[in-house]
């Protein structure tokens, strides 16, 4: 009996080969813009030893960086990005524990906290910076047309694929591709000034 092996063609199986073939940054960058908090949110809730939010940081890196390194394995017949990407997650998440076992913890190294305080009450000027970023993209966000803002708070508020968009609106893919493009450039603009 001869299995029928049909070629994925989903949105992120499509920009995951791209990354593969072509080593094309935007399609890496669009992966890793879904894939990103998705692993990030996945690890701060299994709890155990690296759930803190630097660790878990550590581990998105580390995993996008096997995803870009390792694109051209993928095979998009075998099975699709998103179960590609969280094997390798799996794996990472494997290593890291690992070698938290064979490193045992103790009194005697430098912590980083010896000598940086980051707490965050302890950092006004954070607060600042933050609080002037974040007026700075509502300002840009403001100034879009109606039609990209709309476009931009469904894809990074709500965190939906351009796919998930374009079905919820009812407009072509290439539509909702090219809006969010378009005003990404008009925020970059805005906020670089």
């Amino acid at each position: 009996m001869k299995v029928s092996q049909q070629t994925r063609s989903d949105e992120w199986s499509t920009l995951l080969v791209r990354v593969g073939k072509e080593r094309d940054r935007a399609a890496f960058e669009q992966l890793f813009a879904h894939f990103a908090p998705l692993i990030k949110g996945f690890q701060l809730s299994r709890g155990g030893q690296s759930t803190a939010e630097e660790a878990a940081d550590e581990l998105v890196q580390e995993i996008m960086f096997r995803v870009w390194r390792k694109s051209t394995n993928f095979d998009p017949a075998k099975a699709s990005a998103s179960t590609w990407i969280y094997t390798i997650m799996r794996n990472c998440r494997i290593d890291a524990l690992r070698k938290d076992q064979r490193q045992p913890e103790t009194d005697h190294g430098l912590n980083v906290d010896d000598i940086w305080d980051d707490s965050q009450d302890e950092q006004p000027l954070l607060f600042l910076q933050q609080a002037r970023n974040q007026q700075s993209v509502r300002t840009g966000l403001a100034s879009l047309p109606p039609e990209q803002s709309h476009i931009i708070e469904k894809a990074y508020v709500e965190g939906k694929s351009h796919s998930e968009i374009s079905e919820e609106l009812g407009l072509p893919l290439g539509t909702v591709k090219s809006r969010v493009r378009l005003a990404l450039k008009k925020l970059q603009s805005t906020l670089v000034r």
